[in-house]
């Protein structure tokens, strides 16, 4: 494994001379948001692979631009843009949105697009959301002609084919990846080759909760299972769970460090995978240096564009698929909400349903979503009568398979509304147990009253 010195200068050693065989122009940072119209659609590679001197390069521009709309997925790091006064002049248009950006989609200074990540491609490929401008991160160039996209392939690959003008930033960090994230460099209009730092995640830290749920969840993964798991201390704690666990496979949106440990343990093998067998797929890699080190030139970690890794029909080719996914709030009746809290917008839809669609497919699949009873200081429960007003429905009450709290976990796969309320009220904290049960009685008896008038 290399150190991320050696990484670097590894790199950085054999790009030059590659670079300068082609005739694809090299141009400044200042020179590539220079490029950047007023009315001008630009997407931008997000997750760890978000352009954060890019970004800052552009927002020093913002008063020479209007209506420029920056498309991404996960905004990391400091977001650049005033979100009290660019809006009028550059504007976030996120797809899943995250800390960096959560505050303007609440103020409505920026803006945020409800999709499956799987139908993302599609938004640029069909131009429904014409692109002007590509800006993505990229590794250096192999001895072949191509970079790697890295941690990110996600939508890369689909603005890279559609945007008018396409601008790789060359950075001597970025680790390189295989499957779908090769791009032959005459692909390229312009390269800038700068480094800096890829955004990392601290591993979250895992409480009792976490790990009562892990462990209420770990039998129901049976040897040779393939995982997806989201971001959070629950899946940390579940990976954490698994151990002795025999040849589990990864077909996931995000590669982990959690990821990373159970392949160097050897309970991750993908020797049992229906689809991809041998390799872990994924769209991007979020974690720590030492993560992204790991993935750099191995190739038994794939990355595709979401329109592959979150299709639920190719999802559902792999035996015993198992998805892990969390959520805000979840109704009596089975409806799950996770990208919103009332009417304001917290995350998205992400590929939540993506794979709770394509796991409850697949043949022995287990479609999970796991959350903790409460919220996180104790005062409201997760289970409720009814979703906030203006809660968005992620998961639907027709598609909701298993449930997990620390208090045990239920299939309600085929149950009846009444059995739904009965199963997830018995899940729920037991200080809220009571109240639950009396707010369903009392919703039956109106409902009834009603029918005799």
């Amino acid at each position: 494994m290399f150190s991320s010195t050696n990484l670097e200068q590894e790199q950085s050693a054999s790009s030059l001379p590659i670079l300068n065989s082609f005739r694809t122009e090299q141009i400044s940072i200042e020179d590539a948001t220079r490029m950047i119209r007023s009315g001008n659609n630009v997407y931008v590679s997000g997750n760890a692979a978000s352009p954060k001197t890019f970004l800052t390069s552009l927002a020093k521009r913002k008063n020479e631009l209007m209506d420029v709309s920056v498309f991404h997925l996960l905004l990391m790091g400091k977001d650049p843009f005033d979100e009290d006064t660019q809006h009028k002049n550059l504007r976030h248009v996120s797809f899943f949105v995250g800390a960096a950006d959560r505050k303007a989609i609440q103020l409505h200074t920026a803006d945020y697009i409800p999709v499956f990540l799987s139908e993302i491609p599609s938004l640029f490929y069909k131009d429904i959301i014409p692109l002007d401008v590509a800006y993505v991160m990229v590794s250096p160039p192999n001895e072949d002609g191509f970079v790697s996209l890295g941690v990110e392939c996600a939508a890369s690959k689909a603005a890279i084919e559609k945007g008018k003008i396409v601008i790789a930033q060359i950075n001597h960090k970025m680790p390189f990846t295989y499957g779908e994230s090769l791009v032959p460099i005459s692909k390229l209009h312009y390269i800038v080759e700068h480094t800096e730092a890829l955004c990392e995640l601290e591993k979250p830290e895992i409480g009792d909760i976490e790990q009562k749920i892990a462990q209420i969840i770990s039998p129901l993964i049976e040897d040779g299972s393939t995982l997806q798991l989201g971001i959070g201390g629950i899946p940390n704690a579940i990976m954490s769970a698994l151990d002795g666990k025999k040849d589990l496979g990864v077909h996931t949106e995000m590669f982990s460090d959690g990821l990373m440990e159970m392949i160097l343990k050897g309970v991750i093998t993908n020797k049992r995978k229906t689809v991809h067998p041998g390799v872990s797929i994924a769209t991007f890699i979020l974690g720590s240096k030492e993560l992204y080190e790991f993935v750099n030139h191995n190739k038994e970690i794939k990355l595709l564009p979401t329109d592959g890794t979150n299709n639920p029909f190719l999802i559902s080719q792999n035996d015993k698929m198992v998805s892990i996914n969390s959520a805000i709030e979840i109704d009596l009746s089975g409806q799950v909400c996770s990208d919103s809290i009332g009417t304001q917008i917290y995350s998205g839809f992400g590929g939540q349903l993506d794979f709770v669609r394509g796991a409850s497919a697949s043949k022995g699949g287990k479609a999970i979503i796991a959350i903790p009873s409460m919220t996180k200081n104790g005062k409201y429960s997760r289970i409720v009568p009814t979703l906030k007003q203006g809660a968005g429905v992620v998961t639907t009450r027709a598609d909701i398979h298993y449930v997990a709290t620390e208090y045990g976990i239920v299939s309600l796969k085929g149950k009846t509304l009444r059995q739904r309320a009965d199963a997830l009220i018995a899940i729920a904290h037991p200080n809220v147990r009571h109240e639950l049960q009396e707010w369903f009685q009392m919703s039956n008896q109106s409902h009834q009253s009603k029918e005799r008038m």
